[in-house]
């Protein structure tokens, strides 16, 4: 049987370069079917209206044994491969996944394709073309395949700035959180932020650096290795060690009593979903906020990774677990070779807090102005936004005027919210030992990661899910509202826009909409 969303074809300019020799090892992860339905769309919304007080999460544990992969197709599926050839490794029930390892030929023979290695601009990768086939033994129990093809599938949001002129002014994170008055008497403590990177590194002496030179303790920072990826700083400040540092000073600054867990993932469609899902489904540190700053247009992703890592973040809402993404730094294109409006995944999920970015000035700690983030016309990137091809309209955003897709599609508006990301307004950070000014809509994940963390420290609850009600009328004066500039497809307005969301956060305002009512309201159950 054809895998439905399978289809693969080479990177722009890539050229087959060898065939992949048939006993090379190759790891896969396979996606099992629920054990049973998860909520519908319209349950979790409607249940995602009420004030995170008013909400029973499911914990970790309920949830696999409830929505996971039942224990019996596990069995199944571990068995068939296990006949077949290949080893199998770790199992995720609540993330209903199961790896697997075994030669280049044998996993490729199984799943009806072959492997080739491609050359393209940016080094080599392992792929594959065409459509996946399942062995009939795997009908209706695997719904993916991630593994085979190990092309690089997401950028780090993170932009530097290369040229200093007299308008340009930088901040440290702290600053920023102050501006938009994120809630007074909270750190973050007895929270843990989970923060996704797919490649790079931190050293423990530039966080001692930092943090010190903010007159604030280091984070207490945990690395997670996912499918074999570790923390392996570069030395190369201009490469990813940027994104991952950037991370950690601005969640770590602005939430200094959070704890921070670094989930390490190789950077394939694979490796993203895994370091996704080992954050929401971690029963060890339990993340209650998850930043990721790391993304690709759309129409890069094949459907089958882009529903597997979209259904992980729809776990993540029936377990009280905010997950916040960064919305893109190549403007309404996303940087794809065409030049359509194309919008950013996974900051396109509808479960997902989409993040875009602006340019702030300040004086002091007051905001002077504030514009959507556009300098593309340096070279220095601009904020992403759009409406999805993908994913429908939800129906939180049935109010906010959310234009059609190019091609017609009613989808889903990107981003949500924003915060500052121009680099000629941006962060003040360390990376490999070096002081540098950075930005990119990367730096606003971790700040809405950090403001979650402390509003959850304030609530006593996680808040979870938090869309449904940040576009609930009343949540309107929860936002600097952002009405002027470009991301050269959409244009700032009042209200929602594609550029900027409903705007930077009043981060006071927003823990009083998300506590809600004095406390005696009715409660409701979390969806079943």
């Amino acid at each position: 049987m054809q895998l439905e969303g399978t289809e693969r074809k080479p990177l722009d300019g890539a050229r087959r370069s060898r065939a992949a020799v048939g006993d090379e090892p190759v790891d896969l992860t396979l996606v099992l079917r629920r054990r049973t339905p998860s909520p519908s769309f319209p349950d979790i919304v409607e249940w995602g209206r009420q004030v995170p007080s008013g909400r029973t999460y499911l914990s970790r544990e309920t949830f696999a044994q409830r929505h996971g992969a039942h224990p019996d197709d596990v069995q199944r599926v571990t068995t068939f491969l296990r006949a077949r050839g290949l080893s199998v490794g770790a199992v995720s029930v609540g993330g209903r996944t199961v790896q697997a390892s075994g030669p280049a030929s044998r996993a490729a023979r199984l799943f009806g394709t072959s492997l080739e290695y491609w050359d393209y601009p940016g080094g080599q990768y392992r792929g594959r073309t065409g459509s996946l086939t399942l062995p009939r033994e795997l009908e209706g129990l695997v719904v993916a395949v991630l593994g085979l093809d190990n092309r690089p599938q997401a950028r780090p949001h993170v932009r530097r700035h290369q040229a200093s002129a007299p308008t340009d002014v930088s901040y440290a994170p702290p600053t920023v959180a102050r501006a938009y008055d994120f809630p007074s008497g909270t750190d973050g403590s007895g929270e843990t932020i989970g923060i996704v990177e797919l490649g790079g590194g931190f050293s423990s002496s530039d966080l001692a650096s930092y943090f010190a030179g903010l007159g604030l303790p280091s984070p207490s920072v945990t690395v997670v290795s996912v499918d074999g990826a570790q923390n392996a700083p570069t030395g190369n400040p201009e490469g990813p060690d940027a994104e991952v540092e950037l991370d950690l000073e601005v969640a770590g600054s602005v939430a200094p009593g959070a704890r921070l867990v670094v989930y390490f993932a190789p950077n394939t469609d694979r490796g993203f979903l895994d370091g996704v899902a080992a954050a929401i489904h971690d029963t060890t540190y339990r993340p209650t906020v998850v930043s990721i700053s790391w993304g690709g247009p759309e129409s890069s992703w094949t459907a089958q990774a882009r529903d597997a890592l979209n259904a992980a973040c729809e776990d993540a809402a029936t377990m009280g677990v905010s997950v916040v993404v960064s919305s893109g730094d190549s403007g309404a294109s996303d940087g794809v070779a065409s030049g359509a409006l194309t919008v950013d995944f996974p900051a396109s999920s509808p479960y997902v807090l989409g993040c875009g970015g602006t340019r702030l000035l300040l004086s002091g700690e007051t905001i002077v102005k504030e514009v959507v983030w556009n300098e593309l016309a340096i070279g220095e990137g601009a904020t992403g936004g759009g409406v999805s091809e993908a994913f429908p309209l939800p129906s939180y955003q049935g109010g906010a005027s959310v234009p059609n897709a190019p091609n017609g599609f009613a989808g889903r508006g990107v981003p949500d919210v924003a915060g500052d990301a121009d680099p000629t307004s941006g962060y003040s950070v360390l990376v490999d030992g070096s002081g540098t000014v950075l930005g990119g809509t990367s730096a606003v994940a971790p700040l809405w990661a950090a403001l979650l963390a402390r509003v959850n420290q304030a609530l006593g609850t996680p808040a979870g899910f938090v869309n449904p009600l940040l576009y609930s009328p009343s949540a309107r004066a929860d936002f600097h509202s952002i009405t002027s500039g470009n991301n050269d497809g959409y244009s700032a307005g009042p209200g929602w826009n594609a550029c900027a969301g409903w705007g930077s956060p009043d981060g006071t305002r927003l823990l009083q909409t998300l506590r809600g009512p004095a406390p005696g309201a009715s409660e409701t159950s979390a969806p079943p």
